[in-house]
């Protein structure tokens, strides 16, 4: 791994904090409206006029709300609709061609990659992206996963084997377990279903930024 400052990476991240990863528009405004300070929108579709539809809707929802928007793999509309940054997920980033990458960094668009383990965290490295997400931290029903979850332990190696990268830890993380999440200095987490399937999402939000920031 190269030493930091870097040539032509990414433009950095300030703290994600709390990182709500949503399914939809609705979902995602709701969450950036409640006071998440970094929203994904993960929007899964093979229709195109949909994705397109929900990229725009999304862009123009958080306006105003200060959140840091993140598209999901669909870079060419993050750029035109003028989001924050992208995300791309391995498969994502290993379908992605140099030109596409260029196109996302000179457009100032930050970029965050996810890793599953010493591999694909030296392949993300090799992007010099903006933020990397290190998981699934513990067992999640959310999506199949190709590997088996990390655990602490290993999150903390990875942690700090990232240290120059902001680093996001998700996967399976509640209020609970989130305590001993932070202590392997990741500093921010990505929240699913924790925040979907709470009754009072403002409140939720809230709580989760507390806890965040008490530690």
């Amino acid at each position: 791994m190269a030493p930091f400052p870097r040539e032509r990476a990414f433009a950095p991240c300030p703290r994600i904090g709390l990182y709500a990863v949503m399914p939809d528009a609705a979902w995602t405004i709701r969450m950036a409206r409640a006071g998440v300070p970094t929203v994904q929108l993960r929007f899964k579709s093979a229709d195109a006029t949909a994705v397109r539809a929900e990229v725009l809707a999304t862009v123009a929802g958080v306006q105003g709300t200060g959140a840091r928007l993140f598209i999901n793999d669909h870079w060419e509309l993050a750029i035109e609709a003028g989001a924050y940054g992208v995300h791309l997920g391995q498969e994502d980033l290993q379908a992605m061609t140099p030109a596409g990458l260029k196109s996302i960094r000179d457009a100032g668009l930050r970029l965050g990659l996810s890793t599953h383990g010493y591999a694909e965290m030296l392949i993300a490295d090799q992007h010099s992206p903006s933020y990397i997400a290190m998981g699934a931290v513990f067992p999640t029903t959310l999506k199949q996963m190709a590997t088996a979850p990390q655990g602490t332990g290993r999150l903390a190696v990875y942690s700090a084997l990232l240290r120059g990268y902001s680093r996001v830890a998700i996967g399976g993380i509640d209020l609970h377990s989130l305590p001993e999440v932070l202590k392997a200095d990741v500093g921010s987490v990505g929240v699913v279903r924790a925040l979907m399937s709470a009754g009072d999402v403002d409140t939720a939000v809230a709580t989760w930024k507390a806890a965040l920031a008490s530690a």
